[in-house]
Protein backbone atom coordinates (compact mmCIF):
# COMPACT_ATOMS: atom_id res chain seq x y z
CA UNK A 1 0.00 0.00 0.00
CA UNK A 2 1.68 3.39 -0.91
CA UNK A 3 1.25 5.59 1.34
CA UNK A 4 1.27 9.19 1.69
CA UNK A 5 0.64 12.30 3.82
CA UNK A 6 -0.62 15.69 1.79
CA UNK A 7 -1.43 18.76 4.21
CA UNK A 8 -4.34 20.24 2.31
CA UNK A 9 -5.87 23.72 3.87
CA UNK A 10 -8.77 23.77 1.59
CA UNK A 11 -11.56 21.92 2.21
CA UNK A 12 -12.59 21.66 -2.00
CA UNK A 13 -9.24 20.47 -2.60
CA UNK A 14 -9.28 17.96 0.24
CA UNK A 15 -12.38 16.24 -1.43
CA UNK A 16 -10.99 16.53 -4.61
CA UNK A 17 -7.98 15.00 -3.50
CA UNK A 18 -10.57 12.02 -1.70
CA UNK A 19 -12.34 11.80 -5.00
CA UNK A 20 -9.27 11.70 -7.38
CA UNK A 21 -7.89 8.59 -5.04
CA UNK A 22 -10.80 6.54 -5.22
CA UNK A 23 -10.98 7.71 -8.62
CA UNK A 24 -7.42 6.25 -9.34
CA UNK A 25 -8.89 2.89 -7.35
CA UNK A 26 -10.08 -0.34 -9.42
CA UNK A 27 -13.45 -1.24 -8.78
CA UNK A 28 -13.22 -4.40 -6.70
CA UNK A 29 -10.61 -2.29 -4.26
CA UNK A 30 -13.05 0.54 -3.81
CA UNK A 31 -15.67 -2.92 -2.88
CA UNK A 32 -13.06 -4.27 -0.66
CA UNK A 33 -12.46 -1.27 0.95
CA UNK A 34 -16.56 -0.68 1.82
CA UNK A 35 -16.61 -4.00 2.69
CA UNK A 36 -13.37 -3.64 5.37
CA UNK A 37 -15.23 -0.49 6.42
CA UNK A 38 -18.55 -1.75 7.23
CA UNK A 39 -16.92 -4.70 8.95
CA UNK A 40 -15.05 -2.20 10.92
CA UNK A 41 -18.55 -0.18 11.73
CA UNK A 42 -20.26 -2.81 13.21
CA UNK A 43 -17.40 -3.83 15.08
CA UNK A 44 -17.50 -0.53 17.03
CA UNK A 45 -21.05 -0.57 17.64
CA UNK A 46 -20.15 -4.88 19.28
CA UNK A 47 -21.56 -7.29 16.13
CA UNK A 48 -18.99 -9.27 15.15
CA UNK A 49 -20.10 -10.31 11.62
CA UNK A 50 -18.77 -14.36 10.39
CA UNK A 51 -20.10 -15.64 7.15
CA UNK A 52 -22.24 -17.86 9.31
CA UNK A 53 -24.25 -14.82 10.73
CA UNK A 54 -25.31 -13.31 7.29
CA UNK A 55 -28.75 -14.01 5.82
CA UNK A 56 -28.67 -16.67 2.47
CA UNK A 57 -28.99 -14.53 -0.30
CA UNK A 58 -30.77 -16.32 -3.34
CA UNK A 59 -30.99 -14.80 -6.63
CA UNK A 60 -33.93 -15.32 -8.55
CA UNK A 61 -34.21 -13.84 -12.84
CA UNK A 62 -36.91 -13.32 -13.91
CA UNK A 63 -37.67 -12.39 -17.70
CA UNK A 64 -40.39 -11.02 -18.95
CA UNK A 65 -42.06 -11.81 -22.02
CA UNK A 66 -41.60 -9.44 -24.88
CA UNK A 67 -43.90 -6.56 -25.31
Amino acid sequence: MDKKIRRVTDLKEQRMETYRYWRSRSVGERLSAVCEASVDAYAFKGVRIDDEQRPQRHLVRIQRPKR
